[in-house]
């Protein structure tokens, strides 16, 4: 039997794991056995525990507790720890997932003790290296022995890079999650109940990415813009804990007081409220793209996307944090919603599959 090691550590890794570690369970159980090291990256419950019950994960194995510190700290403390795990347990493979810092020192840790690294979500670009999240995603990639990439565009982003060996476009497993989810949350979730909207009747907002809130101005400007559109109609803000933070250290609590604020939200929360939402606006990669995913238009609070075909599609407007080309795009988006497109960029729902097919034939 394989044993398959996943590292994860922040919410949407959680979620992109739910889908592999569900076809482990579902058609592979005499084949892998699977453990999962959780790094702490996110500690709060809502940001992490919760994840964990509402997508049927298995609880971490080893659950490194580290978060917090400057990056260079935090992945320095991340790759001794995970090291010594692999050291002890010896998998066959390490599964790592994203751009987060835990991705890159799983990535390193795996392959400074050459045990094979797949790297899911391969070949992403922003061409931003001053974003943390670039950084580990290029790192990522030059370090995995097996890259899955969600989409084309991902695959060419890794050829003009040199990389072709070893490279798959398996398509999204966030699309997996997506289908698979969507209704179940209409059952499970009462959060248009609990916040008193309804249907289409409502936008959802996130913020969280360093680049708007490490900047007063930006954040300034990402709150001008969600109180403007308050005025059209309730904007619900699940808000981030280092965001509510940044926001009373640049005393800007005034700009929260006519949104919807709430704590981090459960994942199948999130999945109603994004399905049921007329407007997303965010700076979260993941969100953006459970918009496409839910035919919901989406304001990207960024300079850049790794999401292209979002934009391309029409579906996504990319605004920087200036109020004003936010509120455009929101007039936009309200005045002319985009069309569905034909073909669908993120593959068929099955990368999953995909994924622990290619690992298995490459490690036998």
């Amino acid at each position: 039997m394989l044993k398959l090691f996943t590292v994860v550590g922040a919410r949407p890794q959680f979620i992109k794991a739910a889908a592999v570690s569900r076809v482990i369970k579902s058609h592979y159980l005499g084949d892998i056995e699977e453990k999962i090291i959780h790094t702490g990256q996110h500690f709060d419950d809502n940001m992490s525990k919760v994840f964990f019950d509402d997508l049927d994960i298995q609880f971490p194995h080893h659950n490194l507790a580290i978060s917090g510190g400057h990056h260079g700290a935090m992945t320095g403390k991340m790759l001794e720890a995970i090291e010594f795990v692999l050291l002890k347990e010896k998998p066959d493979c390490v599964l790592v997932y994203g751009d987060t810092n835990s991705t890159l020192a799983g990535a390193l840790a795996a392959a400074k003790l050459h045990i094979p690294v797949a790297h899911i979500e391969a070949g992403l670009r922003s061409f931003n290296m001053r974003m943390p999240e670039e950084i580990n995603r290029v790192l990522s990639d030059r370090i995995a022995g097996q890259l899955f990439c969600p989409t084309q565009t991902a695959v060419d982003n890794l050829v003009a890079e040199g990389i072709v060996q070893n490279v798959h476009n398996v398509g999204d497993v966030m699309y997996d999650v997506s289908l698979f989810y969507r209704d179940t949350a209409q059952y499970v979730s009462n959060i248009l109940a609990d916040l008193k909207v309804t249907p289409k009747g409502f936008a959802l907002a996130t913020c969280h990415r360093a680049e708007n809130t490490d900047d007063p101005s930006r954040l300034e400007g990402v709150l001008t813009a969600l109180n403007y559109v308050a005025t059209k109609m309730p904007v619900i803000f699940p808000l981030h804990p280092r965001t509510r933070k940044l926001i009373n250290a640049a005393q800007l609590e005034k700009f929260v007081d006519k949104l919807i604020v709430t704590d981090p939200l459960p994942f199948l929360d999130m999945v109603l409220l994004e399905q049921n939402a007329r407007l997303i606006l965010t700076d979260s990669g993941g969100v953006q793209k459970e918009a496409y995913f839910y035919g919901v238009p989406c304001v990207t609070m960024r300079d850049e996307t790794e999401w292209l075909e979002t934009v391309n599609l029409g579906w996504n407007k990319l605004t920087g944090a200036s109020a004003e080309a936010i509120a455009a795009a929101v007039e936009s988006f309200l005045s002319s919603a985009p069309s569905q497109p034909d073909n669908q960029p993120y593959g068929d729902g099955h990368a999953s599959e995909k994924i622990l097919a290619l690992i298995l034939e490459k490690l036998r």
